[in-house]
């Protein structure tokens, strides 16, 4: 059943996404001699068992309960994989199993490993069922030491491996620990040879899952964990449905994020599980100029009725978002202990446009910094302070983020509720906050930001004005609430040169009531109405 076309309150339509064909015959892996007791290499059964399927005219590849120990695997057109309820599929931490081929990581085309998962211009492909897809992550991947428990590192370091010269790092093995040297060297030299990164195999870590440029994919069922790096990547592909999914990785796997969609059109994400050790759902697009050649934006997304348990961010739009990212729907998701809530970043450079967001039924609880950020400095090369005011010429690499809506969101615990770092010379725009009600240290700050609706907003702090505008301009404030943890406390402080056009309206409240704060650099006592 193909989900159905909706269209949202900011007038946009999102378009049915259409499921797969799959013809309705099967195989089964141990018909071809795979034997699943965890030692059996498997690789060339589940081959045959593809094969088979494929030369057949498509179908489905069953794998029973078991431990299937296997290498990567290629995913063919008209082709699921379905692994039963008591099934799970370990991947082989042999790096010698998995060949060096083209692909894409961070926004940029690179040379790779394959993906223990993997398939590449297909149609109408599945991987289903109530298994677990386990991608031995622990083998490839380095560990920063502050991540880790004393006893855990001291396992860690003498379980074999290598530590950095600063004894803050673990790598797996010597190639791993200068791969990135020389990997960053042979793109610069724009090697793109396979052989050439052949030495260097061990750095290239591979996603758990990586689906190129194809169309019609269905994920429904299963658990996915333990990738080498990012779980699940399709890239370049349409119509995709997510669905039922579990997602896991250690919170401390580097690059552990859950789901990459990158530059997909076209997609569903209902009803997952996602406790990973980075952003956990990401829209993506390139990075910099080569996602501006690439220019396929990620979009069309609807994203409902899923749960994060930790990561750092729950639903997450860049950094790497050159392409653009457009059309999005997120709708009743729960974020709990994720390092930030809703999170949005991006960096001079990387270029790309962000718009016609919706987001609305939004529950979090105990967000270690910002529940709801835009960080527009997120490569931290711009500086701080009156640094940030700076501006700079507007050209492809300036990002822009406008028609933001974000409605119907509690959060209970969070270090700000609320965080705008825009640019300069092309602020936030078009973002409109209604009925948030957020328990956190601080409340709304707001550095460069146009066109800001907050309406119906409550705010209990522990310190600083609720709403905090730094040249900020045409900015609405509709019933302001809450509570601060100071009797003195501002309701709104504004401050910075360019900020104008600040309106606060509450007819509950009489204006000599409400206390604003704004600074001598503020132009004229205008720049602000009571009403």
């Amino acid at each position: 059943m193909n989900s159905q076309s909706t269209t949202t309150e900011n007038h946009w339509t999102m378009p049915e996404v259409q499921l797969p064909e799959i013809p309705n015959r099967s195989v089964r892996i141990t018909d071809f001699g795979a034997v699943g007791d965890g030692r059996t290499d498997n690789t060339e059964a589940f081959r045959r068992a593809i094969e088979a399927c494929t030369q057949a005219g498509g179908g489905k590849v069953v794998i029973p309960p078991g431990l299937w120990l296997t290498g990567p695997l290629t995913l063919k057109s008209r082709l699921e994989l379905h692994a039963e309820e008591g099934a799970t599929v370990l991947f082989s931490k042999k790096f010698e199993d998995y060949p060096l081929i083209a692909s894409t990581f961070e926004g940029k085309p690179s040379i790779r490993c394959q993906s223990p998962l993997d398939a590449e211009g297909a149609e109408h492909i599945a991987i289903t069922g109530q298994g677990v897809f386990d991608g031995g992550g622990e083998a490839w991947r380095p560990v920063k030491r502050w991540k880790m428990t004393e006893p855990q590192w001291n396992r860690l370091t003498s379980s074999g491996g290598v530590v950095d010269e600063a004894a803050e790092m673990w790598w797996p093995n010597e190639a791993a620990m200068g791969g990135r040297a020389n990997v960053e060297r042979l793109m610069a030299e724009g090697k793109t040879e396979a052989a050439d990164y052949l030495p260097y195999r061990d750095y290239l870590r591979p996603n758990l899952l990586s689906f190129r440029r194809c169309r019609h994919i269905l994920l429904n069922g299963p658990t996915f964990q333990n990738s080498a790096a990012w779980n699940l990547h399709p890239w370049a592909s349409q119509h995709v449905t997510i669905r039922n999914v579990t997602v896991r990785n250690p919170w401390y796997a580097q690059n552990g994020d859950g789901l990459d969609l990158d530059s997909c059109r076209y997609a569903l994400v209902e009803h997952c599980t996602f406790d990973v050790g980075d952003d956990a759902i990401c829209m993506k697009s390139g990075k910099d100029e080569a996602g501006r050649a690439l220019g396929i934006p990620c979009e069309y997304v609807t994203i409902k009725d899923c749960i994060v348990y930790h990561g750092h961010g729950g639903f997450v739009i860049g950094s790497e978002m050159s392409g653009g990212v457009k059309h999005v729907h997120v709708s009743d998701c729960t974020f709990m202990g994720t390092d930030i809530g809703l999170r949005f970043k991006s960096a001079r450079g990387r270029g790309g446009v962000v718009e016609n967001i919706v987001i609305e039924r939004i529950r979090m609880t105990d967000i270690a910094h910002e529940a709801i950020s835009f960080h527009l400095f997120y490569e931290g090369v711009e500086g701080s302070g009156s640094a940030r005011d700076e501006m700079f010429p507007i050209n492809e690499g300036t990002p822009v983020f406008r028609n933001i809506s974000i409605k119907d969101v509690f959060c209970t615990g969070a270090e700000k509720a609320f965080l705008v770092n825009g640019l300069a010379e092309m602020p936030l725009e078009g973002v409109t906050v209604r009925h948030y009600t957020a328990t956190a240290r601080q409340g709304v700050i707001c550095h460069h930001v146009k066109r800001l609706v907050l309406e119906d907003i409550s705010l209990y702090t522990a310190e600083g004005p609720l709403v905090k505008l730094h040249r900020s301009k045409d900015v609405e404030i509709v019933r302001l609430g809450g509570a601060g943890g100071a009797a003195d406390q501002a309701m709104l402080a504004v401050s910075g040169g360019s900020s104008a056009n600040i309106e606060c309206r509450d007819p509950r409240t009489a204006p000599s009531q409400r206390s604003v704060t704004i600074a001598p650099d503020v132009e004229g006592q205008a720049a602000v109405r009571l009403s």
